[in-house]
């Protein structure tokens, strides 16, 4: 023993062999032994490793990712690269920007010929891929897209009738009906149902009076208010006068399309107040402004009844029976916006991704005595900061893609369950990808040091201009309550025999596996072939959160008693927090478990299961101590699935060049110096003037 100790006693060895001993494992923390040999004894000096594991074929991985709609986004990165002019300098003020953005969106669809209104309904994929394009030009020219197309011109149409088609689409198609969303106000933001402005019937003139009560109702953060919009749809309570006690009957929260602006003037019109909310952390190239409504008066007509109408004298009739159902109808159809987000927001990832990774490899610093410096990519440390966040980019890719797919089956059949799976997955995936690309994008600046500090490099505008994502179209912390309210409701529904929705299937069929006794022997299995396996990946995520779903209800059954169903709630608010991201933490690895399969090409195949067992080990790594807690993980399987996530990093690593070239993005889109696909020092020294 005394040996032993010896042998690793500073103070036994002479100045060399310290030196030697620490570049030796200086050297394996850069380049891991390949996993099934991994020893902690052995100390081999290997060469840093440029060597690539896999052969990937950037453009067969591509065009299976991009799949059909690559063609729209190439004419909106080819148009937008044609005019210089239309393209957003680094340094520009608030009203400047505004103007350019307004610009931007008129050359997209009167010169470029690219109309997205008309993708809303019919090709709701086609539509999200060009405000992923336009979101990667400029994101808030995104977002003023998604405003004007997708809540101004998607309520018309997916709240109002044909008469509502027939009088506004073309003008909103083509831009001459530049028009608000005007849902948020003041006091309320997330609870939309406590909305205050009200609206009204006049039953002698035939007309609605729309009224601002109280400052808390002054609809607030309304793009396209404080300059272009000539129209908004306001949501307001739908006041009814009746000849009993009460005098009037409130039948909910109703949309209404209000003029704003003289249409030949931009006057501002008689009874409406507008102020600009002014300059914002980030997307200043949205005209967010503040509306107040004083009597004002819009004909029956106006009021967006496709849930629920208003007669001549005065009856309210709609197909559905109660407020809260043509609420949840209401709601439902405008869960676009946050199908949009979700989306919008891994091309957001996308972008950091790949100007830190690409700027990672590039860049080099420090390195074994009288060698070259090596890339700062080979750094473990820099991997485990950049490769999980890939694997998670891709992982996002697949994901939000099935979402699109979902939402797009939902608006051609209008299956209620369709409907239901759309709301909760919407809201989750929403409240995930966002957070998560909000923290990354700082990681990645971080990552590129002083350099991810200049504005030229992006990441301060799109960390500045994404943040927002979190909040609107619903606050995370919200939309992750609903997912688990969500879950709880299929979880009862389990037990009384009911009918799960799609996502929802594994409790279904699993719910008794997941919730009996881990089993000792997988437990302590650690072979790469049996921690690769997407069968064991995917049991651990849906063990996790099918006893997270177990615990939260038994809690929230005890604490009720004592403190009410609020109370009980927000007693177990985090571990309900918990239960939802691990619920679509399950759903996102299902999905990119089902394109790895479906892929055609073998090595494309390969690179993406590669990608895909990072994602999934990585996530179940993090969350070991839940696995240990439940011996569901053995000590030395935990050992093995670290080992080998450090494996898995290092391997995508070695093609992390073609993984983030298969986003085809091009220069013109990623824009900055350090992020370019060669010369990137080059460029960045013509930015600053040499």
């Amino acid at each position: 023993m005394e040996d032993f100790i010896n042998k690793f006693d500073p103070t036994t060895e002479d100045e060399n062999d310290q030196v030697s001993r620490r570049i030796q494992r200086l050297s394996l923390h850069l380049t891991p032994l390949p996993y099934s040999s991994v020893n902690e004894d052995q100390l081999e000096m290997l060469t840093c490793a440029k060597t690539k594991l896999l052969d990937v074929n950037t453009s067969m991985l591509s065009d299976y990712m991009r799949g059909k709609n690559r063609e729209i986004q190439e004419r909106v990165f080819d148009f937008f690269n044609s005019r210089p002019d239309l393209q957003t300098p680094i340094e520009i003020s608030k009203d400047e920007h505004r103007e350019l953005c307004m610009r931007q969106l008129l050359a997209l669809v009167k010169e470029a010929g690219i109309k997205p209104f008309r993708y809303v309904s019919e090709d709701p994929a086609k539509y999200f891929a060009i405000a992923e394009a336009i979101g990667s030009v400029d994101m808030s020219l995104g977002i003023k897209m998604g405003v004007q197309f997708s809540l101004w011109g998607g309520s018309v149409i997916n709240l109002g009738t044909k008469k509502h088609k027939d009088k506004y689409y073309e003008g909103i198609d083509n831009m001459d009906y530049v028009g608000c969303f005007a849902m948020t106000e003041l006091h309320h933001g997330s609870n939309v149902q406590g909305l205050q402005t009200t609206a009204t019937f006049d039953h002698i003139t035939d007309e609605f009076i729309i009224d601002t009560p109280n400052d808390g109702a002054i609809k607030w953060w309304i793009g396209n208010a404080a300059v272009h919009g000539k129209f908004a749809s306001v949501f307001a309570r739908l006041i009814l006068p009746t000849h009993d006690a009460r005098g009037s009957s409130d039948m909910g929260v109703h949309a209404f399309i209000v003029p704003i602006r003289d249409m030949k003037t931009h006057v501002t019109l008689p009874g409406i107040e507008i102020h600009d909310c002014g300059h914002k952390v980030g997307l200043n190239g949205v005209d967010n402004g503040a509306l107040r409504f004083r009597s004002v008066r819009i004909p029956r007509d106006n009021l967006l009844n496709r849930f629920g109408d208003v007669s001549r004298d005065g009856k309210y009739t709609s197909s559905l029976p109660s407020i809260n159902k043509r609420f949840a109808a209401t709601l439902g159809e405008l869960v676009g916006g946050r199908v949009g987000l979700a989306y919008s927001s891994n091309g957001v990832l996308k972008i950091a991704v790949t100007i830190a990774v690409r700027y990672s490899l590039l860049r080099q610093q420090f390195g074994p005595p009288k060698q070259p410096e090596i890339s700062i990519l080979d750094y473990q440390s820099q991997q485990h900061k950049l490769m999980p966040m890939l694997a998670s980019t891709y992982a996002f890719h697949f994901a939000t893609l099935y979402l699109v797919e979902k939402y797009s089956e939902m608006k051609k059949s209008h299956d209620e369950q369709v409907v239901a799976d759309v709301h909760a997955l919407s809201a989750g995936l929403k409240a995930y990808v966002t957070s998560y690309t909000a923290k990354s994008l700082s990681v990645c600046r971080e990552a590129c040091g002083g350099h991810g500090y200049a504005a030229v490099n992006r990441f301060g505008s799109l960390r500045n201009d994404h943040d927002i994502f979190q909040t609107f179209e619903g606050d995370n912390t919200v939309l992750l309550q609903q997912v688990a309210g969500d879950l709880l409701k299929q979880y009862q529904e389990k037990f009384r025999g009911g009918t799960l929705a799609v996502t929802w299937n594994y409790l279904r069929d699993s719910m008794g596996t997941y919730l009996s006794q881990p089993n000792p022997v997988t437990a302590r299995w650690e072979g790469e072939d049996h921690l690769r396996d997407p069968n064991f990946q995917l049991d651990a995520f849906r063990y996790r959160t099918s006893r997270l779903l177990q615990s939260v209800a038994l809690r929230l059954r005890k604490h009720s008693k004592t403190l009410g169903s609020f109370g009980a709630w927000n007693r177990c608010l985090n571990h309900l927090l918990t239960l939802a991201e691990s619920h679509i933490e399950t759903v996102i690895l299902a999905k990119f478990i089902e394109a790895v399969q479906s892929c055609p090409e073998g090595n494309t195949r390969a690179a993406l299961k590669l990608v895909c067992d990072l994602y999934a080990l990585e996530r179940i790594w993090k969350d070991i101590g839940t696995y240990r807690n439940v011996d569901y993980v053995a000590p030395n399987k935990a050992k093995a699935i670290h080992k080998l996530t450090d494996y898995l990093s290092f391997q995508v690593k070695s093609v992390s060049r073609e993984l983030v070239d298969a986003f085809d993005l091009p220069d013109n889109v990623t824009r900055a110096p350090i992020g370019m696909k060669s010369e990137a020092y080059t460029h960045y020294t013509q930015y600053v003037g040499f």
